[in-house]
């Protein structure tokens, strides 16, 4: 889950540990009474644990559910009737070793509300004996459910688990339980997304599609009112895009386009309620306050663009995310400009909401059919996986019983004061409910004409398109047909054709790949041609050129040129341009160079990068040979350090620098197991490139204390890294392992880069 940083538990040895021993906080209380007034962390019920919520006024904060009705909740999604569904992640982390963490013990729930009072007070359950479920999605006359390593598609019988279906055996290829892909979000755009992942999912015509997508996030996805995704990592506050999400992913030369993992909301601060020592670095100065409280996001989490219609108008389009280590949620305001999106934070010194209960764990948000946000609560002592767990959290926990209990989880909302919102359930005319102020409203709607395949909407939703005076609403109408297999350019022109609002001028380009054919290649192509004279859709109109390159490659060619050469200084329309040439980058960066000699061009500098990126990779000796010699390490490197690094080794924008030609991989060996062994705190230098949060986390954790890895089976990791793709060095051997680890016995604290100099 997006705590693969941190456990906020604490105890007596965080108080040896602690750089922070004897700081004042406002010139009275200092850090060991701070430790001591918050020496215990009590199991409370849900009502207590309530009563330890602070929220923004205007607003209250009601219990939905709470064990047993729910049990370690961790993703959820609404049906057309506002019942919940919910994943219970039952198994996760038994213990600090996670003892038993393979049982068969997850389950998928619903639950429902037969009073009207907003609680939930009937529990059916769905499917049981899963292997930690991580996310579900309703869709295709089923439900969608992540077991790792597989995504299995389960048709709705009464309630209960009926045909099984295999959609994805490769859902979770490699990583561990907090950083696989999650989310299962269905978007504007008929299409299922994930974080963690670079796979999107669509149920057409009896069979399900998989294609691949740009990668996005750690835990939790949103949308917006725009079907822009939004999404981050641990360290960071929030990441979106700014295009619509099935674009401009088709060149996988291409390791970064521009527009899309943008960082949305670039201050990471937080302001928790209570201290917060047991964070994974709380022991290293910076990480945590004079008042022993977290300073920035260690598990930033779950994100919500508020799109409910019901808390007004200051909070319409604001995104919020969890911070499950700080027991809070974080409020964030988003603007739009043209077609960038950016952020900040809604308060100072302060947020939406906060606990003091420490085992409030806020791990993902959802919008309900009532218009509210609903915060899924694990209620637990333990959210660190055992993979990242130090000696010191193993302390922590020991010190403070905190394993016990596991059978704990709470559900709220957050609804306008002295009020009781109702969820809409959606029946009778699909077309209208395309309207409602309320943004799941408008989704569900969508999605139940495009999973019914029932021709007589069509229409209606051709007349929805005439009415743009409500222009979201006319871009649900839009993919509504697009989802039906019934949009004509006919449909979409006028949409094109009109400037007054840019937002639905887009959609209507994005979803032009839906109906371009050989009879309108050349109306589509003048259209796209007159668009690229207009800055704010140009990038989208060149994301779309490869459909128009199905049918019509000159005109592509044409207009991709047109592209490049009115706008050679734009990153964003440099890497639209690049998502269009697939193999073909020596051929353009020539015709660039040709054009213009200038060295300076954004778009000459891109393709660039693009071309030695590929050389990279060509020199990798990823091979059979190496596979065989270290199959141990190879896995390792799967589970554990891929899903930051990267399968290439190149490593992942907002997560970890490269391993492939970095000295620190090749260079000494004990540097390199040292960190491994311990960790490694940013900045971190890599061929002379300094990378520092927010452009990779700050921290990687060590694998000391880690009893499911042998010194053999680290040897084997590093020897495979150290001449995995491009790099070529003398192997580890288990013996150089134990060394270091003598030489080092009793460290705890992760090295820096000052120290390893």
């Amino acid at each position: 889950m997006n705590t693969g940083r941190i456990l906020t538990v604490w105890g007596l040895t965080g108080l040896i540990l602690s750089a922070c021993n004897n700081r004042q906080h406002n010139g009275t209380t200092d850090s060991l009474a701070i430790r001591q007034q918050y020496a215990e962390s009590p199991v409370l019920t849900a009502a207590q644990s309530l009563e330890k919520i602070e929220v923004e006024d205007g607003f209250t904060v009601q219990l939905v559910a709470a064990e047993p009705m729910v049990v370690v909740p961790v993703a959820m999604t609404f049906d057309e009737r506002g019942r919940l569904w919910v994943a219970e992640m039952t198994g996760y982390m038994p213990d600090t070793v996670g003892t038993g963490e393979d049982a068969r013990n997850g389950r998928i729930v619903i639950l429902e509300d037969t009073t009207g009072d907003g609680a939930m007070d009937k529990r059916t359950v769905f499917v049981d004996s899963l292997v930690l479920p991580r996310a579900l999605s309703i869709a295709g006359n089923g439900l969608l459910v992540a077991e790792p390593p597989k995504l299995w598609h389960y048709e709705i019988s009464g309630d209960h688990a009926g045909k099984k279906t295999l959609v994805d055996s490769l859902f979770t290829t490699g990583g561990n339980v907090e950083h696989q892909p999650n989310g299962l979000l269905r978007a504007m755009d008929n299409w299922i997304y994930n974080a963690k992942s670079d796979k999107r999912y669509r149920y057409d015509g009896g069979r399900w599609l998989k294609e691949e997508t740009h990668f996005r996030g750690q835990w939790g996805i949103s949308q917006d009112s725009y079907g822009r995704l939004f999404y981050n990592n641990n360290s960071e506050n929030l990441l979106g895009d700014y295009f619509s999400p099935g674009l401009g992913a088709g060149n996988p030369n291409q390791r970064k386009v521009d527009g899309y993992d943008e960082n949305i909301v670039p201050d990471n601060k937080v302001y928790p309620l209570r201290p917060n020592t047991g964070v994974n670095r709380g022991y290293m100065k910076g990480v945590l306050d004079d008042s022993l409280r977290l300073v920035n996001f260690t598990a930033a989490c779950g994100p919500l663009v508020y799109r409910g219609g019901l808390y007004g108008a200051a909070f319409e389009g604001n995104a919020f995310v969890a911070e499950p280590s700080a027991n809070l949620i974080k409020r964030n305001i988003l603007d739009n400009g043209g077609y960038a999106v950016k952020g900040r934070q809604a308060y100072k010194g302060k947020e939406f909401l906060a606990s003091t209960d420490e085992r409030f764990r806020p791990v993902n948000l959802h919008l309900g059919p009532d218009g509210t946000m609903y915060v899924l609560d694990m209620y637990r002592g333990i959210i660190q996986h055992k993979t990242y767990l130090t000696p010191y959290l193993k302390g922590e926990i020991g010190a403070r019983s905190l394993t016990q209990p596991l059978n704990c989880g709470r559900i709220y909302r957050v609804v306008p004061a002295k009020s009781n919102p109702q969820p809409v359930k959606i029946t009778g005319n699909l077309v209208a409910f395309l309207d409602d102020a309320n943004g799941w409203v408008r989704d569900k709607a969508q999605q139940l004409i495009a999973d019914g395949q029932d021709k007589q909407w069509v229409p209606a939703l051709q007349a929805r398109l005439r009415d743009l005076s409500k222009p979201i609403g006319a871009m649900h109408a839009l993919w509504a047909l697009e989802g039906l297999h019934a949009l004509t350019l006919a449909d979409v022109q006028p949409l094109l054709e009109q400037t007054t609002d840019a937002l639905l001028r887009s959609q209507a380009i994005a979803v032009l790949p839906a109906v371009i054919n050989s009879g309108n290649r050349a109306v589509v192509a003048q259209t796209l041609e007159k668009l690229m004279a207009d800055s704010v859709q140009a990038p989208t109109a060149t994301l779309v050129l490869p459909a128009l390159r199905k049918t019509d490659a000159a005109a592509a060619a044409r207009l991709l040129q047109q592209a490049w050469q009115t706008y050679p200084n734009s990153k964003v329309m440099a890497g639209a341009v690049i998502s269009n040439v697939k193999d073909k980058e020596a051929q353009l960066l020539a015709a660039v160079e040709a054009w213009n000699p200038d060295t300076t061009l954004i778009i000459r500098r891109q393709l660039k990068k693009v071309l030695t990126d590929i050389a990279n990779r060509r020199k990798s000796n990823m091979d059979e040979a190496l596979l065989k010699e270290y199959p141990r390490g190879n896995l390792i490197f799967k589970t554990v350090c891929q899903t930051c690094h990267g399968a290439d080794g190149e490593g992942i924008q907002s997560l970890a620098p490269p391993l492939n030609h970095s000295e620190l991989v090749t260079g000494k060996k004990e540097r390199l197991i040292a960190i491994v062994l311990y960790g490694l705190t940013g900045p971190v230098q890599v061929n002379g490139k300094l990378y520092k949060a927010p452009e990779i986390n700050g921290d990687m954790p060590g694998l000391i204390s880690n009893d499911e890895f042998s010194d053999a089976d680290i040897a084997q990791l590093l020897s495979f890294i150290r001449n995995a793709w491009g790099n070529k060095s003398d192997k580890v051997i288990e013996k150089e392992i134990q060394q270091v680890k003598e030489k080092y016995k009793g460290r705890v604290k992760s090295f820096t880069m000052e120290e390893l100099k």
